[in-house]
């Protein structure tokens, strides 16, 4: 597993003993990859969840995540449809008594998988969960899921309680992203990936930083990076937190006022 990378990072785990309700705003788990557990007034939302070992031919590095010891949740969020964000396995075994919240026009596919109650959304739409409001925001991002496989629109969300967080799921930088200057507690910003470098579509360290500083949240938590590599050791990365450290690095030039946290996987944090 790796060590831990420290930009006040503030870290425990999963099995920790949790603080009363009434303490902290927003409790934020990332489990790795674009996987994060948020509590946000007591409701329980996980974005884009894979736990699992393996994903195609990509392979975990990051310590593994006992899908046993996250608690049921309130509600799914998916972005896209991409395998390394909507795992059919780790859909249908997770403990939940709440929708997938999934970018439309992914119901059948999920359907099909055998993954029931799910509300799809387009940019701008909103429900609820809860007492959280949970609003679609538009995503630069491939919406195949492979050649020939399923399409459906990628998607961001921002979540609005008594904190507010922003989950960009996989973007590139685009313009509506300044709508949201200013209004957030935090944000989950994809930094990297899984391979030799990023495609369209993906945020790269300056690019999330300047992310980061268009969006100016008060904090920022670097996903998407260090969690999955290809199998063959001689093409994985040889510092493989290279993207969460040169962020946070960018991050204080180009957003001095933002608070960067870098968690490892299982790595918690709160507001």
């Amino acid at each position: 597993m790796m060590t831990p990378v420290g930009v006040q990072a503030h870290i425990s785990h999963i099995g920790d003993t949790p603080l009363p309700r009434n303490v902290p705003r927003a409790t934020v788990t990332w489990l790795g990859h674009a996987t994060v557990l948020l509590e946000i007034d007591g409701v329980r939302v996980l974005t884009d969840p894979v736990l699992r070992s393996r994903i195609g031919p990509l392979v975990r590095i990051a310590g593994p995540v006992d899908p046993s010891t996250v608690p049921r949740v309130d509600c799914v969020l998916l972005s896209h449809l991409h395998a390394d964000h909507a795992d059919p396995t780790t859909l249908r075994r997770l403990a939940r008594h709440g929708p997938i919240v999934a970018p439309w026009p992914a119901a059948r596919w999920l359907q099909r998988i055998g993954v029931s109650d799910v509300q799809e959304v387009r940019p701008g739409d909103e429900t609820s969960v809860g007492g959280l409001r949970v609003i679609a925001t538009p995503a630069s991002h491939d919406h195949r899921r492979w050649r020939f496989g399923p399409t459906a629109q990628p998607v961001g969300y921002v979540l609005r309680g008594s904190a507010s967080a922003y989950f960009a799921g996989d973007t590139d930088l685009f313009g509506e992203m300044a709508d949201l200057h200013g209004s957030l507690d935090l944000a989950l910003l994809p930094v990297w990936g899984w391979g030799p470098d990023v495609g369209p579509g993906h945020l790269d360290p300056e690019r999330a930083a300047r992310a980061a500083a268009i969006v100016c949240p008060a904090v920022a938590i670097p996903i998407h990076w260090g969690t999955f590599a290809l199998p063959r050791p001689l093409r994985r990365s040889a510092d493989p937190e290279w993207p969460a450290r040169e962020f946070a690095e960018l991050t204080r030039r180009y957003a001095p006022s933002v608070d960067v946290r870098v968690l490892t996987p299982g790595g918690q944090t709160r507001l």
